[in-house]
């Protein structure tokens, strides 16, 4: 039986939870794996009163931990500049390392794979995407015979959760309050419904299936914060709902980098996710379309991400067995305002003769098409919305039509979601 010695630095919820999950599952990872695994000690600034370790040694210094004899760390502090001086500390003294921090891989994941390879350790980080849905090792490894396309998906649970919740009538704050109950947004909820959680996991993604470097380039991020419940029903009327989307696209030697709202249609795999769920869509040259679903959060999902990469190490330690050098990808980022969306357009405008009409004679004007234009009923104080949906056209024009279209004397307001094509 194959066994490893761990010393894990940080003792909160994600390490409790794999903790427990070593202690309780220990006869299915055996018989599924293997594998034995020994805790020797753990790197605890404090106790948690919600787990006891045992007889396991505590040391209150997390650095301390790499200098046991241990064959892995598993670094669970979260944060990035702390996290990435006990990283290199542990590739330095030839420990292998296990992660679930995105953030520390997506600013520092370059700098620490070098390390590394110059080190002869593996760095394995499962958990850092997605939680314990299986997506790091299915790039890497079960898909490495296939051309990636496209990979997008929803990568933030916590703005589908609240995304899906106003698909079915609520209103965005009540819901960002209703996920901060649940334990799914954090007090400060603005990395999560800011888009910048999605933005860096699509960015370890792609470095994972392109070669893009970890940081990459700065690209095109946007939240949730402007969508309204109204939104869903209009896009219903149509066939689509909205989801938060991160998406990775690789097209004639150009890279796309995005993570924004979008409509999709409703007969998508993707639009029937709801809840806190995470759920991608890979295009394939040799097996098609690839869909993968799952939490993307908590203490369970994210111990089973981190026991993966355990049994990973423990059948593979030999670094060059699976951990080859990242080629530096050769595609530029492409420029976010050369792209082509449809868009959405809702107008709140006046109801009296001659809107449409001023509407779609801006549009000509601007050589932009129409694909649908309907104004729906009175909202009172002579307002009615009018919802608008365009031919393709480029990302850098949409600011400019969307400003001289606010300037129509008829029109109060305007809001606008690209619309991701199939």
């Amino acid at each position: 039986m194959k066994s490893l010695k761990i010393g894990i630095c940080g003792w909160g919820n994600v390490a409790t939870g794999m903790f427990n999950a070593l202690h309780d599952n220990v006869d299915a990872i055996k018989q599924n794996s293997g594998c034995s695994f020994n805790i020797e000690v753990i790197g605890a600034r404090r106790d948690n009163p919600k787990c006891n370790p045992g007889n396991t040694k505590i040391v209150r210094d997390i650095f301390e931990v790499c200098n046991h004899d241990i064959d892995v760390v598993v670094e669970l502090i979260g944060g990035v500049d702390v996290a990435r001086e006990l990283i290199l500390k542990a590739i330095n003294n030839k420990k292998h390392v296990i992660t679930a921090n995105k953030a520390v891989i997506y600013h520092h994941g370059d700098e620490i794979f070098t390390a590394a390879k110059e080190q002869g350790v593996k760095v394995l980080f499962e958990s850092a995407v997605c939680a314990g849905t299986p997506i790091i090792k299915l790039l890497s490894e079960e898909l490495a015979a296939n051309n990636i396309t496209k990979i997008s998906g929803m990568l933030n649970g916590t703005s589908n959760f609240i995304l899906s919740n106003m698909e079915e009538g609520s209103e965005f704050e009540p819901t960002l309050a209703l996920a901060q109950k649940e334990g799914y947004a954090e007090p400060d909820p603005a990395f999560d419904i800011e888009g910048m959680d999605a933005a860096h996991k699509i960015g370890i993604l792609s470095s994972i299936a392109y070669g893009s470097p970890l940081p990459p380039e700065d690209f095109y991020i946007e939240g949730i914060t402007h969508i309204e419940k109204d939104d869903f029903t209009y896009a219903a009327d149509m066939g689509y709902t909205i989801k938060h989307l991160a998406v990775a696209k690789l097209e004639r030697n150009s890279l796309e980098l995005r993570a924004h709202p979008a409509l999709i249609k409703v007969s998508s795999h993707l639009a029937n996710l709801k809840g806190v769920r995470n759920g991608m869509e890979l295009d394939t040259d040799l097996i098609g379309k690839i869909h993968i679903a799952g939490s993307g959060a908590g203490q369970e999902s994210t111990a089973s991400g981190l026991i993966s990469d355990l049994i990973h190490l423990s059948n593979c330690p030999n670094v060059d067995s699976s951990q080859k050098e990242q080629q530096k990808s050769v595609h530029e980022l492409s420029v976010f305002g050369d792209l082509v969306f449809q868009y959405y357009f809702y107008l709140d405008a006046e109801d009296k003769p001659g809107v449409m009409a001023s509407i779609t004679s801006l549009l000509a004007s601007k050589k932009v098409g129409i694909e649908s234009i309907v104004q729906k009923e009175d909202r009172g104080k002579d307002s009615v919305p009018i919802i608008l949906i365009t031919d393709p056209f480029k990302e850098n024009d949409h600011a400019e039509l969307q400003k001289e279209l606010l300037g129509l004397d008829s029109v109060k307001a305007i809001r606008s979601i690209r619309i991701e094509a199939e």
